[in-house]
């Protein structure tokens, strides 16, 4: 009995508003295809947190949930891509569109490539965000 009360132990949510975590799916159906993605928390909750991603805002249990321990300036840099990557997603976008901006939502590092920032600027172009940087 011991060992299962230590087992589903709690942790205290330890996460921080605008703090970058990855997304792991697990054996969750409704975070299906975010698996690798990352978020920014915009809401930390008992059980969970409210993480921002490219196509919308998600409330996932701390167990889905990984910091990427990024310095201050770079989480402020992933807010930025962030940002600019839901200025333009859309459900109407073309697959080829939706699937780069999905690509960009998975990065695992604080900043895009230059050929993955000309993408981006190209894809805000045409689609209208009226976010310039």
């Amino acid at each position: 009995m011991q060992r299962i009360i230590e087992r589903t132990k709690v942790l205290p949510n330890t996460h921080q508003l605008g703090e970058v975590c990855q997304i792991f799916a697990k054996d969750n159906p409704e975070l299906r295809g975010k698996g690798g993605c990352w978020g920014i928390v915009s809401a930390v909750n008992e059980f969970s947190c409210t993480v921002k991603m490219w196509d919308g805002e998600y409330t996932i249990r701390l167990q889905h949930l990984k910091s990427y321990n990024y310095l201050p300036a770079e989480c402020e840099q992933m807010q930025v891509i962030c940002d600019r990557i839901s200025g333009v997603y859309s459900d109407s976008l073309e697959e080829t569109v939706k699937s780069l901006l999905q690509l960009l939502g998975k990065v695992n590092r604080p900043y895009l490539t230059a050929v993955e920032e000309k993408l981006l600027s190209v894809v805000e172009l045409e689609y209208g965000n009226e976010i310039k940087f």
